[in-house]
């Protein structure tokens, strides 16, 4: 294929979504931190931090080459020329993507999509460390941060975002080779034709199902249901929130990669559909226990953003509100479910996450647009067909993420163990592991010890 003229507008666009995606990193380590004990509040954020890190490196070394490389039957990919990036850097490949078979749309080079791609893989990273708060090694979580992007992430998002050269009827018809190896094309959006538009199943489902696995080898934390672990610093939560509702327009609107009328339909489906969670779960949240709250409505904003994560491009503005009324609801509802199953989620990953993306997922086949989907949903046309296809697909990444971070914390657990002893977790993990404090509480300070004061730990009060 011949180099396409490089459309400088809409490389820009890329650009600055990728940008945006980035920035969520951070806003995350706000909504996590905020939402942690304030002895863990510093480990919390770090462990968002040390994800752009491990993930960044990885990416450039062999991220790109086995997400968008030479197609494996689907599974995975792999090309020699991109480990390091290479044929991106050195020969500045450009791609292209087109709107039908005849009309080129718009260009952008290779090495930008790259970098757009690399901030998704950071931030599933760094989601799933909201589950495992308070009891988790820091460098065991390296090695596993390392290990799970390598050997889950990557080939996931493969399946999903590997649109290469389309089977007939499938997602990626009508989108021309480029951006990607020759002979790309991951199972679920080329084979099985599954519909998801910026990671519901290779971001979240994914996620959430690593986080459920993780946090049942690691155990529960000490004092859970016994003692409260409310959130320290709710204004913490709320800036968190902001910044990934800011950045999540890169995330949903940065995938269409274009700035067209196209983009204008996620941007309003990804606003709608987020502030009708914020409702829905406020709503639960007044009937169940007589109060809204503002961790409420920040745990439902972001449940909001899940949901609409997959369906953005392919419902119309009803199906969003649907879409995140639905969202706000249900996962108000699934983040009980950790106290009466009686497994430790810190943060609501699995219920957020896990249950949002596949709200968000399997509702494309009910309340999906025929104008988008070129296919019939349940609502419109009465067709179970689409919604089958988005049901094997989340199925098939939330059994393969599962099992695949079950055994990979069972064999970091052998080896270099997972959790921290007792007495340090009640110390606080901050302090121990690094040395350090967010606030100053009665004169202890970063490197101070608790014992030195004179206070028994057993006194400190913890928000």
């Amino acid at each position: 294929m011949e180099p396409a003229l490089i459309d400088g507008a809409n490389t820009g666009f890329i650009l600055v979504s990728a940008a945006l995606v980035l920035l969520m990193t951070p806003g995350l380590a706000f909504f996590y931190g905020g939402m942690s004990r304030s002895k863990s509040v510093l480990n919390m954020m770090m462990m968002s931090f040390s994800a752009i890190a491990i993930v960044s490196v990885l990416w450039v070394v062999v991220g790109y080459a086995i997400t968008f490389g030479a197609d494996q039957n689907g599974l995975w990919g792999w090309s020699s020329g991109l480990v390091g990036l290479g044929d991106l850097t050195n020969g500045a490949t450009f791609g292209a993507v087109e709107a039908d078979a005849v009309t080129n749309t718009y260009a952008l080079p290779d090495i930008v999509f790259a970098g757009f791609q690399m901030m998704f893989a950071i931030i599933t990273v760094a989601l799933i460390s909201g589950a495992v708060a308070d009891r988790m090694k820091f460098g065991a979580w390296m090695v596993f941060a390392a290990i799970w992007v390598t050997v889950i992430y990557f080939p996931v998002a493969h399946w999903v975002f590997a649109f290469g050269v389309a089977e007939e009827g499938g997602q990626a018809a009508g989108f021309a080779n480029g951006f990607f190896a020759e002979d790309s094309g991951g199972w679920i959006v080329n084979r099985l034709g599954a519909f998801d538009l910026a990671g519901g199943t290779a971001v979240h489902i994914n996620a959430g199902a690593a986080a459920l696995a993780l946090i049942l080898v690691l155990g529960k934390r000490r004092g859970f249901r016994k003692q409260p672990m409310r959130p320290h610093n709710l204004p913490f939560v709320m800036l968190g929130t902001g910044l990934l509702w800011f950045g999540w327009f890169g995330f949903n609107v940065g995938s269409t990669l274009g700035s067209t009328a196209y983009s204008g339909l996620v941007l309003i489906n990804t606003q709608v559909a987020t502030a009708a969670a914020v409702l829905g779960w406020l709503g639960v949240e007044k009937l169940r226990d007589g109060h809204m709250t503002t961790l409420g409505a920040a745990s439902g904003a972001v449940a909001g953003l899940v949901a609409i994560t997959p369906a953005c491009g392919f419902v119309n503005a009803w199906g969003a509100i649907a879409i995140g009324v639905v969202a706000g609801a249900v996962c108000a509802l699934a983040v009980t479910l950790k106290n009466r199953l009686g497994y430790d989620d810190a943060l609501d990953v699995v219920g957020v996450h896990l249950v949002g993306g596949l709200v968000g997922t399997l509702m494309i086949g009910v309340v999906g647009d025929q104008t988008h989907l070129l296919e019939e949903s349940l609502v419109d046309g009465g067709s179970l067909g689409v919604l089958g296809k988005q049901a094997l697909a989340a199925g098939a990444v939330l059994a393969f993420s599962f099992v695949g971070t079950l055994l990979i914390a069972l064999l970091l657990k052998a080896t270099i163990g997972i959790r921290i002893p007792e007495e340090e977790e009640e110390l606080g993990i901050d302090q121990v592991t690094h040395a350090e404090t967010a606030y100053e509480l009665g004169g202890i300070g970063g490197g101070a010890s608790l014992t030195g004061t004179g206070l028994p730990s057993s006194s400190r009060v913890d928000a």
